[in-house]
């Protein structure tokens, strides 16, 4: 009988026929136990597998690839019995309010994880501002904050709670706490006001942050899961318990942590893609395996968190709800740490527009007319633009569903085909986000407070009667200026007296500016110190109109010397300015951002005219009282011999 070296032709025939039989075998397995496995699933020489799950000296023959395929995960030779079924069991929210527990679940963690994004920073105010906007968005859980950060984060975290989270039809009212005693207690008391407050805790289990950043052994992760799960379930009976970098953790150690936290209490499991590591098929895979090998999944839902490093966060996020997460965590805007979070519009308008395809995978007839969420998409412009005025973070104009040109045609073949039917080229329509046409009643200079009140009520905008009586004076002022207002003038309008302005110290009273080709640019400006109650005056020259007024500014509240700013301790980052419509008489909208050099934080001020100059001098001074009131050791002071001046006036 003839032999066979190794490295002959014959015996990689004889290998190349057993791998196929291998593969043969695997999938009439895979058929007969209803057990899909991993499109990961490769194969290549074998690896001995430890019970620690890493891998040794290699085998002989052929195996699944060790890294991240499902079948690595599962070293007993017993075959699961497949992914257990969805848990559709409504909750006391979901009774309350009347909300499908079938749907899609979204969190929205925008004054949380979307507000950690540099510059993007708010106030107390401004964060029930977007909390509200929220509710009336018709997200099922709004995470407030992490309480533990500051007074003013636990502060804004239990306002939120006590407002938002008991109006009509309220949300769910969750914060964010470490696996530690303090974190969660802190946690508990900021959501106790709401009808359905929530604790968020977590701990990491990925090898690479429990060696570097906890110092824990796996043991010691479990016994702690197991200890702060119990402690929140001690003050709330919904809880959250996240693993962080839970997509670059052992597969087979996340199970045990997840299965821990079940038993302790918990009633959501959220699976973080903390770094934006992972991709579409990795994602569902691993929501499949955790439904199979956790104990006790069935009975809660499976929710996934994730940012946007690699641009594959939204697609990873649908890819899991096939996969059957049923909680989404997401910010408007996708905004977040680094490039962003998963995008609230995004997610959820890619799972209205392509509903036929998502219903069976929800288990739906694929023609059922069942919303797969809860969201009003009528919301979701305003919201946009809410969060872009208030964090001073802009969208960029090709941003899918909320981005300037999303809904925009200049090619002559797609306008052709856009006016002939807009399904050519439109596979949403505008309005469905709430971007209606500026048509209707046409808002001017002879407008009165009727008109502008109803376009207002049909934009969905809520004013109270002082903010209505603010915007409205904002409103003529403008309509002296331009001959037609648009809507979106009108949300600029708004979107300015909506930040938060109770602790501003100093107010923009004038400014006047002299510049040309052949001249110095000298700029004049007036501001009015509330705390110092003097109004003074002075000038300033600069390379450029916009400069000389930030130099003006800066002698007036200089934050040490004579009245000239330090560079020492505020660096300005960025100056942008938009046009918020077309035409001569647009109205410009101006963005700066401002750095504490001595924390490294960065604040924003906007401010929008006709006048891009006394706009621009507007939102300076806009920053840098933000930037005042979070620098509590700063006390800027007028220029000595102006002040005495203004006193004895």
């Amino acid at each position: 009988m003839p032999r066979f070296h190794n490295n002959s032709p014959s015996m990689g025939a004889t290998r190349a026929a057993l791998v196929a039989v291998f593969a043969a075998t695997l999938a009439s397995t895979a058929a007969f136990s209803g057990f899909a496995p991993s499109p990961l699933i490769s194969l290549r020489p074998a690896s001995r597998t430890t019970a620690a799950g890493r891998s040794s000296a290699p085998l002989a023959g052929f195996s699944l690839s060790p890294r991240r395929s499902a079948l690595r995960q599962t070293a007993p030779t017993t075959m699961m019995a497949g992914p257990k079924p969805v848990c559709v069991v409504p909750t006391a929210h979901d009774l309350a309010t009347g909300r499908d527990p079938t749907r899609v679940k979204v969190f929205d963690t925008t004054l949380r994880d979307g507000e950690q994004s540099p510059g993007c920073s708010m106030t107390s105010e401004e964060k029930m501002q977007v909390a509200k906007q929220l509710a009336k968005l018709g997200v099922d859980v709004i995470e407030a904050g992490f309480p533990i950060a500051s007074n003013d984060d636990w502060a804004a975290v239990n306002n939120i709670a006590q407002v938002v989270g008991n109006q009509e039809n309220p949300p769910i009212i969750c914060g964010l706490a470490r696996a530690t005693k303090g974190d969660i207690e802190a946690c508990a008391k900021a959501i106790q006001p709401a009808a359905f407050p929530r604790i968020h805790t977590f701990i990491a289990t990925s090898d690479i942050h429990m060696e570097h950043k906890l110092k824990k052994t796996r043991d010691e992760v479990l016994a702690i899961t197991e200890e702060m799960v119990s402690h929140a379930k001690s003050f709330v009976d919904d809880v959250e318990f996240s693993a962080e970098d839970a997509l670059r953790s052992d597969w087979d150690f996340l199970a045990k942590v997840y299965s821990v936290a079940v038993k302790a209490g918990a009633t959501t499991l959220n699976v973080p893609d903390t770094v934006g590591y992972t991709t579409p098929a990795e994602f569902k895979a691993l929501v499949e395996y955790l439904r199979e090998h956790i104990e006790g999944v069935e009975g809660v839902t499976i929710s996934v968190h994730g940012h946007n490093d690699l641009g594959m966060a939204v697609s990873n996020f649908l890819s899991a709800v096939e996969g059957g997460a049923r909680q989404v965590e997401v910010t408007i805007n996708g905004i977040g740490e680094r490039a962003g979070n998963a995008a609230l519009e995004e997610v959820v308008m890619g799972l209205f527009v392509r509903k036929n395809y998502y219903n069976e995978k929800l288990g739906r007839p694929a023609d059922s007319e069942k919303e797969l969420t809860n969201i009003n998409k009528k919301e979701i412009h305003r919201s946009s633009k809410l969060v872009t005025a208030l964090t001073g973070m802009p969208v960029q104009p090709n941003k899918a569903i909320v981005g300037a040109n999303a809904f925009a045609h200049e090619s002559g073949i797609h306008q052709d085909g856009m006016l002939k039917n807009k399904l050519t080229y439109e596979i949403v329509d505008a309005s469905t986000i709430g971007l209606d046409n500026n048509d209707g009643i046409v808002l001017g200079k002879h407008s009165g407070r009727a008109a502008f009140r109803s376009r207002l009520d049909e934009m969905s905008i809520d004013l109270t009667d002082d903010e209505l009586n603010k915007a409205f004076v904002r409103f003529k002022e403008l309509a002296d200026k331009k001959k037609e207002i648009t809507n979106m003038d009108i949300e600029s309008i708004v979107n300015d007296e909506a930040q938060d302005t109770t602790l501003d110290r100093f107010k923009l009273k004038h400014v006047q500016v002299q510049c040309g080709d052949k001249s110095i640019a000298t700029a004049t400006v007036t501001l009015m110190d509330t705390k110092e109650d003097v109004e003074v005056t002075d000038a300033a020259t600069g390379t450029g109109p916009v400069d000389a007024a930030f130099q003006a500014v800066n002698r007036l509240c200089g934050l040490s010397g004579a009245g000239q700013a330090c560079a020492d301790q505020v660096k300005l980052m960025e100056y942008s300015v938009t046009s918020v419509t077309a035409g001569i008489d647009a109205l410009g909208e101006v963005t700066v951002r401002l750095m504490d050099v001595k924390s490294g934080r960065v604040y924003y001020g906007r401010s929008s005219e006709t006048d891009v100059v006394v706009a621009s001098t507007a939102a300076y001074v806009h920053a840098l009282n933000r930037l005042l009131v979070q620098r509590q050791d700063l006390q800027p002071k007028l220029h000595p011999q102006m002040a005495m001046a203004a006193k004895a006036v």
